[in-house]
């Protein structure tokens, strides 16, 4: 067989699989990655909007890609660029300003990632005849589909299982409150006899597995001097930063304070030198009237090991009557969980450039056209008449403004769900996340993209628009209603969530239609791409905000706040005018 003419079956797949897996890998999985690493909701946020840049600005050098070059060797440079870049982000977290390294290495992967998508739409064009590519355009989106279902979920599933088995068993701790119950708010740290440490084996071993809370009122006064002097322990000896720290007072009823109890959590072996345990405590079941207030996530190294770490438990102020709740503490080692899922998302990069290398066709029309500025010379007649188009300002409005609470959404529904209930979350696992957004939300996300489509199709974009609109932004109260119901039924959030995504994936296509709608024209593929720079500027600047905003008011009037940001896109549908037999079948 020659090159020229390879089975499309042997190349589309992996292309749009490999397309897939660096966007939702730089966008999706990074929540995780950092919600673990201890990271704070309003530095994620902020910094990694920024990493929408290059999807935004792409356009600005398509025509160098069009220019130098093949599409061929863009590619494979790029997938190299990318499995390099996995490689550097492994690396770079075992850095003490890993945070730092890792964005710098990010927008590298962001940037090869951009062009690998400018290289591999057009590839797909020169490489495949006419029928070629109308048939094959639902084999390149189920692949595309298969790399986000590997980015968000599988890989997610990856990091939790080795962080859970690279690290202690997990401990439960029995809280309980009885009326009768005497408090007692004595602090003195006591460093434990090595000598009587269980060596056999790393573990975690708290000071007791079952606390006793008072009902009776204390001093507020006394509380808040044991509070602040168990913040600071745990500071001091390395536990935690103070940006890191829970910040919470003791709750206040007139001048006492609530009955509350002191736990404390030491190693039983030492790391290894440059070893990082992560040791994660928080409210795993029962009554919710008991709050951690200190002590939600500590590290231990070789240097701090020996040394307890406290943790403070308080009950609610109207509790009267005899209950109890478990909490739960984790511990791994979450730095090499994240760098050996790095490390394979490395050498995945690196095989692919090396088999499309030795499989990919060579299309004669695949050459370099000329100069990057002959290519940049063709680019200003483009962007001009882009944005001499009828109603161009009511449609670059509309981009920008229709996903505006989509955009603050998307960026802290992770956080959220990974947040402990102390903090407004839900507390559930990387894996638990993994599955319900790699499989649950994908699964219920294209089945609402597939009836969407169905629908468009049936009913035409214009009568479309206002169902659709509905159904993409009135799921975001699946949010609202889990951030104040707190469930812990993993059934009841995945349906939340479900929903959520049945009805982004049904309306997004009302969205989609419109860029396409508004791309007609001489130059409908660089237009095209213009909306979607448009598109992803839309997301990364309310993104920027998000979790500082989400910080400073919480979860649940953070996701209030979300359904307000959806009216300014309803309110642009009543100026938008689109051609009712657009989208429609036409009749033969």
């Amino acid at each position: 067989m020659k090159k020229s003419a390879r089975n499309p079956w042997s190349w589309v797949p992996s292309l749009y699989f490999a397309e897939a897996l660096p966007y939702i890998v730089v966008n999706g999985l990074t929540a995780g990655l950092y919600k673990t690493m201890g990271i704070s909701n309003a530095e994620f946020a902020f910094f990694t909007s920024w990493l929408y840049l290059p999807w935004i600005i792409k356009p600005l050098w398509s025509p160098v890609v069009e220019a130098l070059k093949t599409k061929r060797w863009w590619i494979i440079t790029m997938q190299l660029l990318l499995g390099a870049g996995f490689a550097g982000i492994a690396f770079s977290l075992h850095a003490p300003s890993f945070f730092q390294w890792t964005m710098a290495v990010f927008w590298l992967i962001s940037f090869s990632s951009a062009t690998h998508d400018i290289a591999a739409d057009g590839f797909y064009m020169l490489g495949l005849s006419k029928h070629q590519q109308s048939y094959y355009v639902g084999i390149r989106s189920t692949f595309y589909r298969i790399g986000m279902l590997i980015g968000q979920g599988g890989l997610l599933i990856l990091a939790g299982w080795l962080q859970s088995t690279t690290g202690p068993p997990p401990t439960n701790i029995q809280v309980i409150s009885e009326p009768g119950l005497s408090n007692s708010i004595i602090f003195k740290p006591k460093t434990p006899e090595i000598a009587n440490f269980d060596t056999s084996r790393m573990l975690l071993q708290p000071s007791s597995k079952l606390l006793k809370i008072g009902q009776e009122g204390i001093s507020f006064d006394s509380a808040q001097i044991v509070f602040n002097r168990v913040k600071q322990w745990n500071i001091d000896h390395g536990f935690y930063t103070e940006a890191q720290a829970l910040n919470l007072k003791p709750e206040k009823t007139g001048g006492h304070s609530p009955g509350f109890a002191i736990l404390s959590y030491h190693l039983s072996q030492t790391p290894k030198s440059g070893e990082e345990v992560v040791f994660n405590f928080g409210f795993q079941q029962g009554d919710k009237s008991f709050a951690l207030k200190e002590g939600s996530r500590f590290v231990f190294t070789s240097e701090n090991w020996e040394f307890p770490a406290y943790i403070i438990i308080q009950a609610d102020s109207r509790l009267n009557k005899a209950s109890s709740a478990t909490f739960k503490g984790t511990a791994g080692n979450t730095q090499f969980s994240w760098s050996v899922t790095f490390l394979i998302l490395a050498a995945i990069f690196l095989a692919l450039a090396f088999f499309h290398r030795s499989i990919f066709p060579h299309p004669k029309e695949d050459s370099a056209i000329g100069s990057a500025q002959s290519g940049i010379k063709e680019f200003w007649p483009i962007m001009k008449s882009f944005f001499m188009k009828k109603q161009i300002g009511i449609a670059l409005a509309f981009i920008l403004l229709f996903r505006l609470g989509e955009a603050q959404l998307v960026k802290i529904s992770q956080l959220f769900l990974l947040d402990k209930i102390e903090h407004g979350g839900l507390a559930l696992t990387l894996g638990d996340v993994g599955l319900l957004y790699g499989t649950i939300g994908m699964l219920f996300l294209t089945l609402g993209g597939i009836l969407g489509g169905i629908w468009a199709a049936k009913t035409g974009l214009k009568n479309a628009f206002w169902p659709m609109a509905f159904a993409m932004n009135v799921p975001n109260l699946a949010y609202v209603f889990l951030a104040y119901a707190q469930p812990d039924s993993y059934v009841l959030i995945s349906s939340a969530v479900a929903i959520e995504q049945f009805g982004y994936g049904f309306g997004f296509t009302a969205f989609m239609l419109y860029m396409i709608y508004i791309s007609e024209g001489q130059y409908k593929t660089a237009h095209y791409a213009l909306c979607t720079g448009f598109m992803a500027l839309g997301m990364m600047l309310p993104g920027m905000i998000s979790g500082w905003l989400q910080e400073l008011i919480g979860y649940q009037h953070f996701f209030i706040w979300v359904m307000i940001c959806t009216l300014p896109g309803f309110a642009l549908l009543f100026w938008i005018k689109v051609d009712p037999a657009f989208g429609r079948k036409k009749k033969s």
